[in-house]
């Protein structure tokens, strides 16, 4: 509660009017909110409920006694004031000599969304059901021209079939517009990393004078696919893969913690399955914190991050880039791990470059510290703090309940890296 006491709420102190009902004070709703993502209460329910059950929550809520709606309501309206407070308690961390930034390393964990995967429509299902509503609005209108009612069963009102009917296949026509605009999206994206990579291999081949060994790259496939999905609950959500198999309704949370104290410095959430596209919102992020902070001088990610247009934006950035371009060997030879470094490539690119470091011992070294910096981050914010579930609907709120886990995340860190006397 210090912490949030501490921090400017004058932007949210502001907003609120002099006229109807009291109003709550800023502070504790913020803090109520913090308190409860820190200890596994998400819920606005279960918060209104905590504020007559629990010591903590009467003492942050100042012994009043908020409701649901309110704190729902609060949460809604200020979720990018609560997104602006994530980046002030960095410099409070700093202040505690808590926070080094130096290094940081990038990951990203699914997280379901407030939707059921059973919701989700594909392109494929989505043609056959209109084409099942076309041919039953056609019945119905045969029936309904026909002069002999016996054919029509006993509660049956051919208006409202129809109109139900009608109103499916308006939802139905919007749901395949999205999902061909998705597509639309993905073609043009594609089609640009597509073209890079041909330029790439018509590069090597004019430098070497040799065909590169490989089938050259597939052009994307234009259009919907079949399988294309889109939630009808959230469709901002996607289906993606579990790490344990099978797949679920998520959305991919991104975070870039630091070395040392595991404080996270920079969030976003993605609707790709990999981090592929995650790296300059990243790098913008890191851009954005206060100066007195410090600079990022290395960025560790894995083999999902790699591509040379993100190599490239971290040498832009000043940042150094760890970014595995292939899996790692869990066993590498002896001879490889206490071997000599192999020597420095003459005129390197910055993909080069990066390569060569990996393979050096203190690349290598620095690189295994991958691993250690973001999982336990996410690890805990899973099984310690209970979050697993997005409460929020649509990206932009789903980023800003993200900004609110990771800042009560980084509050919980900083009570263990600063216990109290």
């Amino acid at each position: 509660m210090e912490v949030i006491e501490g921090l400017d709420l004058s932007a949210m102190s502001r907003s609120y009017r002099g006229t109807g009902s009291a109003s709550y004070h800023p502070a504790p709703l913020p803090g109520l909110l913090v308190y409860g993502y820190t200890t596994g209460v998400f819920s606005s329910g279960k918060l209104e409920r905590a504020t007559y059950d629990s010591v903590a929550f009467r003492f942050i809520a100042a012994n009043d006694h908020p409701d649901h709606d309110t704190i729902a309501a609060f949460r809604r309206r200020f979720l990018k004031d609560i997104e602006g407070l994530f980046v002030k308690v960095l410099p409070l961390a700093r202040e505690m000599g808590v926070l080094k930034m130096g290094t940081v390393a990038l990951d990203g964990t699914k997280i379901h969304a407030n939707a059921s995967r059973h919701s989700a429509l594909s392109y494929e299902h989505a043609g056959k059901i209109e084409a099942q509503l076309k041919a039953e609005v056609a019945d119905l209108l045969k029936k309904a021209e026909t002069a002999d009612q016996t054919d029509i069963p006993d509660g049956m009102s051919i208006p409202e079939e129809l109109a139900r009917r009608e109103d499916r296949l308006k939802k139905l026509a919007v749901a395949r517009a999205k999902i061909e605009a998705r597509a639309k999206a993905r073609y043009e994206r594609e089609l640009v990393e597509h073209e890079a990579k041909l330029a790439a291999r018509e590069a090597k081949t004019a430098a070497t004078g040799k065909k590169p060994r490989g089938k050259p790259p597939q052009p994307p496939v234009e259009g919907p696919l079949p399988k294309d999905q889109i939630n009808l609950t959230d469709e901002e959500s996607r289906i993606m893969p579990m790490p344990g198999g099978g797949f679920e309704q998520c959305h991919n949370a991104q975070a870039a913690v630091a070395a040392g104290s595991l404080l996270v410095v920079a969030i976003t959430v993605t609707q790709a399955c990999n981090g592929k596209q995650q790296i300059e919102p990243i790098l913008d992020g890191i851009d954005a914190l206060p100066d007195e902070l410090g600079d990022v001088d290395t960025l560790l990610a894995d083999t999902g991050y790699f591509s040379a247009a993100n190599v490239d934006a971290c040498e832009a950035a000043d940042i150094e880039p760890m970014i595995a371009s292939g899996r790692q060997p869990h066993h590498p030879p002896l001879g490889e791990r206490f071997g000599r470094d192999p020597a420095p490539p003459e005129n390197p690119t910055p993909v080069e470059a990066m390569a060569h470091r990996l393979k050096t011992r203190a690349g290598r070294d620095l690189y295994a510290l991958r691993k250690q910096i973001p999982e336990p981050v996410f690890g805990i914010i899973k099984s310690v703090m209970g979050f697993r579930q997005f409460l929020l609907r649509g990206i932009d709120k789903v980023r800003g309940e993200w900004s609110l886990v990771t800042m009560a995340w980084n509050m919980k860190r900083l009570f263990v890296l600063c216990p109290q006397a």
